[in-house]
């Protein structure tokens, strides 16, 4: 069973950084790729940045790139999202996803998420 816990969201100032974590268990966490999405009250889901099983590619959403940084450590079964410079807006509630990319177990999952506000 896929199982994801996500920390490090809380309140910000427009402009400052934050550090999520989401740490993995019950699976093999080198055959998943991995992703962050965000939902704010009232709107979709949207995947913000993805990384391969390896670390070795990554992609984000346009509204993201240059200032979100998608890394994991497969050591630790954990994966970071690094996010500056950071925009005021809604409440949004960040949430790792994990797709099973080769070999046997669960094909996919999702935590619960973490509550990130960007407000003066």
């Amino acid at each position: 069973q896929v199982q994801l816990a996500e920390s490090g969201g809380g309140l910000v100032q427009p402009g400052g950084s934050l550090r999520l974590s989401c740490a993995a268990s019950g699976f093999t966490f080198s055959r998943y790729a991995m992703s962050w999405y965000r939902q704010a009250p009232g709107k979709e889901r949207e995947l913000v940045a993805a990384i391969s099983s390896i670390g070795s590619s990554t992609n984000y959403a346009d509204s993201v790139k240059g200032r979100f940084t998608f890394s994991r450590d497969n050591a630790k079964n954990t994966v970071y999202l690094q996010m500056n410079t950071l925009n005021p807006g809604s409440p949004a509630v960040y949430s790792c996803g994990a797709r099973r990319v080769c070999g046997p177990g669960p094909s996919d999952g999702r935590g619960q998420g973490t509550q990130v506000t960007v407000s003066s």
